[in-house]
């Protein structure tokens, strides 16, 4: 006689639950066809009724740098190439403000949404680097082609371009899950960092070399991060070398530290967002 098996359900004991940073981790990654879904969604909607279309992602940062060219390369007459120095960073800050905007947003404003599904609530801020990642690679293209105008060689320094990426990534959803922690208690967060990118922009090393500045002015803008994840990425394309080992140290070391420390405050307020926003 064959063994009968038990119909029984299963026991959910929630003192064995994983701790919740674990937990959150394991539920984005078990919903990772969702933050493709959400990452392609985010793109098509961008682009659905624009007129210049994905044109605009490459046209953004060209039109930029040519404002900024033109305002500040007479400061800087010794930077050789004076739009390709500010196109880049142009395109790594573009990637940092966006994305970690969009996560903010989309986690403190996203309370409805919460409140009649269950998703793991770090895929939105995933999908907002995964939409930004897929932004900065079409911004890539007008770069190259001011670099062959302006007769910037392409070295072969520049294929580590995507690991000097990875870590603006780890930097930008670091700050947009730690931030969004706040803004569920705090809604005024959302407008405050919109200001505070305004003057972080001002504080790196975009339109001005971090050589040129006093030594003072120097030590202050150091303890900004953006300094070093800015110039990781600048250095392969506009100087077409390999960062040293220090800066990708620096830049890896404060990017995934801002990453844990924004998971684990996300995470321990994770099941309040969907009431609280």
């Amino acid at each position: 006689m064959s063994e009968r098996v038990s119909s029984s359900p299963p026991i959910y004991d929630s003192t064995k639950r994983p701790p919740p940073a674990v937990e959150e981790a394991r539920e984005a990654w078990r919903y990772r066809d969702l933050i493709y879904q959400l990452v392609r969604r985010d793109i098509t909607a961008r682009y659905k009724r624009s007129v210049l279309g994905i044109a605009w992602t490459m046209l953004n940062p060209l039109g930029m740098m040519i404002v900024l060219s033109v305002v500040f390369s007479a400061l800087f007459p010794t930077v050789n190439s004076y739009p390709v120095f500010v196109m880049t960073a142009l395109v790594a800050w573009n990637f940092y403000s966006q994305t970690s905007m969009a996560a903010i947003s989309s986690l403190v404003w996203g309370g409805g949404l919460f409140q009649r599904i269950y998703l793991p609530k770090s895929a939105f801020a995933i999908a907002a680097i995964g939409t930004g990642l897929v932004n900065t690679v079409l911004a890539l293209v007008p770069l190259v082609a001011v670099m062959l105008v302006l007769g910037v060689p392409l070295r072969p320094a520049m294929l580590v371009t995507p690991f000097t990426l990875l870590p603006l990534a780890f930097f930008s959803l670091g700050v947009g899950l730690l931030l969004s922690s706040i803004g569920i208690y705090f809604a005024d967060v959302v407008e405050m960092y919109n200001v505070a990118l305004m003057a972080l922009f001002y504080a790196s090393p975009i339109v001005y070399p971090l050589s040129q500045l006093p030594p003072k002015v120097q030590h202050l803008l150091s303890f900004n991060p953006l300094v070093y994840l800015l110039e990781l990425f600048r250095q392969p394309i506009y100087k077409g070398v390999v960062p040293e080992p220090r800066l990708w140290l620096l830049a890896y070391g404060l990017s995934l530290g801002t990453l844990l420390v924004g998971w684990l405050a996300f995470a321990s307020k994770v099941d309040e967002f969907a009431y609280r926003t």
